[in-house]
């Protein structure tokens, strides 16, 4: 909530063509409070919205009101420290989950995993380990990680569904994580949730060659709110990138949508996905 609540008064100050410092100044605060806010990393009062939304011109009170409840929403949350805070490492993990959590639609390129959201608790762990490198070497806290994963799953079948909409490249159904047994125990996964109907799951396969996300792979959270601006997650080796403003989302909204059009229909995806499945 406090990254989507940023996002939104990072864009209005951009709107108004106002500073960071001037910001900060409307609101008696530093440069550094502003930095802070907009990147969701601290609460937010409901005063220094209601001057800093006035400040940019704000004048739609529908607005404001949706803002102020975001911002109450995510000192809630703050406090009640939800459940995915009992991973062992919950840093930006927890601050995706609490936005995948609050999402309406997801969109996920994958170039080598299967989506955490599809994957089986097997291959969950067997991630774990092998992507550990000293990192993931407590058994107990490897499976609170697989634990946490599979409790995220719990989303595909709420009475209001996350639409999901994954494009896998063709590597990620052939990697072996965890061996021939767990991975055709995966594809099967696989199989089973493109048949629901919140799922749009599509295979970029190998002969599609180059393609416009070949530089890494990413997540596109949505909100059901048609005023909020979509927020990307990507993982890199050493650190975790956000982008939460306007015009960098739609462009890796256009890539992904490129990129699905390159890849097979979900019908021609499911056989591919199972034709390799029997072949391990």
């Amino acid at each position: 909530m406090g990254r989507r609540l940023g996002g939104e008064l990072l864009r209005l100050r951009d709107a108004a063509g106002k500073t960071q410092q001037q910001a900060a100044e409307s609101i008696n605060a530093t440069g550094t409070k502003i930095v802070k806010m907009e990147r969701g990393w601290v609460p937010m009062r409901d005063p220094d919205i209601r001057v800093l939304c006035e400040f940019y011109g704000l004048d739609d009170p529908k607005t404001l009101a949706r803002l102020l409840d975001l911002a109450r929403l995510d000192r809630e949350r703050r406090k009640a420290k939800g459940w995915w805070q009992e991973s062992p490492h919950p840093g930006t993990l927890s601050e995706y989950i609490a936005l995948e959590g609050a999402a309406s639609h997801v969109h996920t390129w994958q170039l080598s995993l299967i989506p955490g959201l599809f994957q089986t608790a097997e291959y969950a762990r067997s991630l774990a380990v092998s992507e550990g490198a000293g990192v993931w070497e407590d058994p107990d806290d490897i499976e609170r990680l697989v634990e946490i994963r599979m409790r995220r799953q719990e989303r595909l079948h709420d009475e209001r569904p996350l639409q999901v909409y994954a494009v896998i490249w063709e590597a990620a159904l052939r990697q072996l994580i965890g061996g021939p047994e767990t991975m055709r125990a995966q594809l099967k996964r696989l199989l089973e949730l493109a048949e629901l109907p919140n799922v749009r799951l599509q295979v970029l396969p190998f002969r599609a060659g180059g393609h416009p996300c070949i530089t890494g792979p990413f997540t596109i959270i949505s909100f059901a709110e048609t005023e909020a601006v979509d927020v990307v997650h990507a993982d890199t080796i050493a650190s975790t990138v956000w982008v939460e403003n306007e015009a960098e989302s739609a462009a890796h909204s256009a890539f992904f949508d490129r990129t699905a059009r390159l890849s097979l229909a979900q019908h021609d995806s499911a056989l591919l996905i199972d034709t390799i499945r029997q072949e391990m």
